[in-house]
């Protein structure tokens, strides 16, 4: 996959880019999700990776109605974690499709009411995101039996020739999905593209790797091995929680700065989780 094949797309439901036939993205607010399957399948299976924010249920329905067909359903939401932002319309979309939801064993604590998230911790970041990040929700939801573990042999449920990696650190159970025939790489909040601590940065959102998102990210030792985790399998392109997707040279040369001097570029000097 090389530049000129990722198509830019805008729709009534939001913006997305078409970065290979079968994977495309969208943002909704400030979060990234994405859609797995090629719509021109004659059998139109597909998977959702991730769900956005509270109240994104509609324009989800409307993107998914858009790329694959009113009357098409997933096979399955699969999470990369459970934090807010990722999970907002999750429970709402697996009742309205009646799909089962696949997460970290580690992460289901989270996403059955057994567990609240950690604290954030908003002194890290230096930007408003990370000053305002209090406020943020972090108890847990409950999507009783709908939700189950992720193989652990690796495998995904219903996403053929992808396979999913524990990318701790940012949360216990946050998995990275990848795909070795052409180097595509969801991975979630385990690193960036952009400063999720800066008001700004997200808002312009120029493209830069960063590390995770400072305020909820609890392990930093874990968080450095999962990016170094996700740097060796040298990713074509790699579609992130926050900012806009990377490929090429960008990518390749900011990504190796970030697993070598994680400590420098990521690990803040201070606050509730460093040490």
């Amino acid at each position: 996959m090389v530049e000129n094949q990722v198509h830019e797309k805008v729709d009534a439901s939001g913006s997305g880019l078409l970065l290979a036939p079968d994977v495309w993205t969208m943002t909704l607010l400030m979060v990234n999700l994405c859609f797995i399957g090629n719509p021109h399948d004659r059998f139109n299976k597909w998977v959702l990776v991730d769900a956005g924010m509270v109240d994104s249920m509609e324009r989800i329905l409307e993107a998914s109605a858009e790329r694959f067909g009113s009357a098409s359903t997933p096979q399955a939401i699969i999470l990369t974690h459970g934090h807010f932002d990722h999970v907002g319309a999750v429970k709402e979309l697996a009742v309205h499709w009646d799909v089962p939801v696949y997460a970290h064993a580690f992460e289901l604590p989270y996403l059955t009411g057994q567990s609240d998230y950690p604290p954030p911790d908003p002194s890290v970041g230096g930007g408003l995101m990370a000053r305002i990040s209090s406020i943020y929700p972090r108890k847990a939801i409950d999507l009783g039996n709908r939700v189950k573990p992720l193989p652990s042999d690796g495998t995904i449920p219903f996403m053929t020739d992808w396979r999913w990696i524990h990318t701790p650190g940012h949360t216990p159970g946050h998995v990275s999905l990848f795909r070795d025939q052409d180097g595509v790489l969801i991975a979630g909040d385990a690193f960036t593209t952009v400063k999720q601590e800066s008001a700004w940065a997200v808002l312009t959102q120029e493209k830069e790797v960063h590390g995770p998102p400072a305020y909820f990210t609890t392990d930093w030792k874990e968080a450095w091995r999962s990016v170094e985790k996700l740097r060796a399998l040298h990713p074509k392109i790699v579609i992130t929680g926050h900012g806009q997707p990377m490929y090429g040279k960008n990518l390749s040369e900011q990504l190796d700065a970030l697993a070598k001097d994680f400590d420098e570029l990521a690990i803040p000097d201070h606050g509730r989780y460093v040490h």
